[in-house]
């Protein structure tokens, strides 16, 4: 997979909340993880937003493999988000919260849903519904429901918020893994720690602007 963001410009009520972002990344056949880092309000989630064809520039383009969001297609053809909290309908369990949500394209197997609901270490056959769940298991869930159809392009926000070490660790294999199948993904992270050790690439914002972009390790190690 091939991400090309040119000259991409977002104003929001009058205030510009991505300047002229430049970042062209290419996945190849083993997968690639770009970290964002950034205090609150850098332009991460914004960015993240952009990439999944929620905002559309207003100047400036993002393009998937050659086609424009917003344009030529209006989100990219396979892919899987996480931005900000995680919300289900309440009165079901969390399986069934993904069999809907499965239902959308009819590409996922109830096997599927099962493997994404133990990587995440959510119990399929727990009855208990979305209501009932602590922050950490919705946490779980809405991660479980980013990588149910085993996307190219993965975009987590802050995947790591109300989870313990043990969820720290399950979620950090979980994005390990994505990416060892071919997945291209975005992680935005308050760890630093967490951050550089999944990441090939640092990607460093700052009010609105790319501050700075490091590769950690050469793609494909």
């Amino acid at each position: 997979m091939k991400i090309d963001i040119e000259h991409f410009t977002k104003k929001l009520h009058g205030r510009i909340v991505l300047d002229d972002v430049n970042l062209h990344f290419d996945s190849g056949d083993k997968g690639l993880v770009v970290g964002l880092q950034g205090i609150n309000g850098s332009g991460k989630t914004m960015l993240i937003r952009a990439l999944c064809g929620l905002i559309y520039a207003t100047q400036g383009t993002v393009a998937v493999d050659g086609q424009v969001l917003g344009k030529d297609i209006s989100f990219p053809p396979s892919v899987g988000a996480l931005i900000e909290n995680p919300s289900f309908l309440n009165e079901y369990t969390g399986r069934r919260n993904l069999e809907l949500l499965s239902s959308i394209r009819g590409t996922v197997s109830q096997n599927r849903i099962d493997e994404a609901l133990n990587a995440v270490g959510l119990n399929p056959n727990d009855r208990r519904t979305y209501r009932k769940y602590s922050l950490g298991m919705k946490q779980r869930l809405g991660i479980a429901a980013a990588i149910l159809e085993q996307p190219q392009l993965l975009l987590l926000d802050e995947p790591f918020n109300a989870l313990d070490q043990g969820g720290v660790e399950q979620v950090s294999h979980v994005i390990q893994a994505q990416r060892d199948a071919g997945s291209m993904i975005f992680l935005a992270c308050h760890d630093a720690n967490e951050l550089y050790s999944l990441s090939d690439i640092v990607v460093t914002m700052k009010n609105g602007i790319v501050a700075s972009s490091e590769n950690i390790r050469r793609v494909g190690e």
